[in-house]
């Protein structure tokens, strides 16, 4: 008995000294009813958030995809138009009264077309023919001895370069002069 008599003294003491009247405790339930509400539209509100998030989230990884699969479809459609020129040109090619100029005028032309294309598309020549060599934009395939270029100058483009605007997509393949050897 000595456990429930240092029970009832470790109790407050106030419990009994403040009774709680039946007005006081139907305010106090109510506004436990309110907190209640109001905690079940917050926890809704955050369901319906996360929902819309996931949603938000779903849309954006739909359209990344879709612009994956179809990002091209406008530099494609333009290169169709080249293709099609090239197309022609066999054809051309092929026919009896085809001379070498009127094939190499075709040529000409569907090339201009191809230039306008990549001009059109931010797509850059490199094109560095008596240049000093940059290994940002050129890969020197072989460094010939010259005595008309100075060294580490371009002497000639084995392939030319590429840059869509200021990235480079492809370097120009080049051969690049040294000093000749001393007599």
């Amino acid at each position: 008995m000595t456990d429930q008599s240092d029970m009832a003294s470790a109790a407050p003491d106030n419990l009994n000294d403040n009774p709680v009247s039946i007005e006081e405790y139907e305010a106090l339930n109510a506004k436990l009813n309110e907190a209640e509400a109001a905690a079940t539209t917050a926890r809704d509100g955050h369901l319906r958030a996360l929902a819309e998030l996931d949603n938000v989230r779903k849309r954006a990884e739909r359209e990344i995809d879709s612009a994956r699969k179809y990002g091209s479809e406008r530099v494609l459609g333009d290169l169709l138009a080249i293709s099609d020129s090239l197309e022609l040109g066999l054809k051309a090619a092929n026919a009896p009264e085809a001379t070498v100029q009127s094939i190499r005028e075709g040529m000409a032309l569907t090339q201009k077309q191809l230039a306008m294309f990549f001009e059109k598309f931010g797509v850059a020549v490199v094109d560095p023919a008596g240049q000093v060599f940059d290994p940002t934009y050129h890969e020197a395939v072989s460094a010939l001895p010259s005595a008309d270029v100075a060294p580490n100058h371009v002497i000639s483009v084995m392939q030319k370069g590429y840059r869509l605007h200021e990235r480079l997509l492809r370097p120009a393949m080049v051969i690049v002069a040294k000093a000749p050897p001393a007599p």
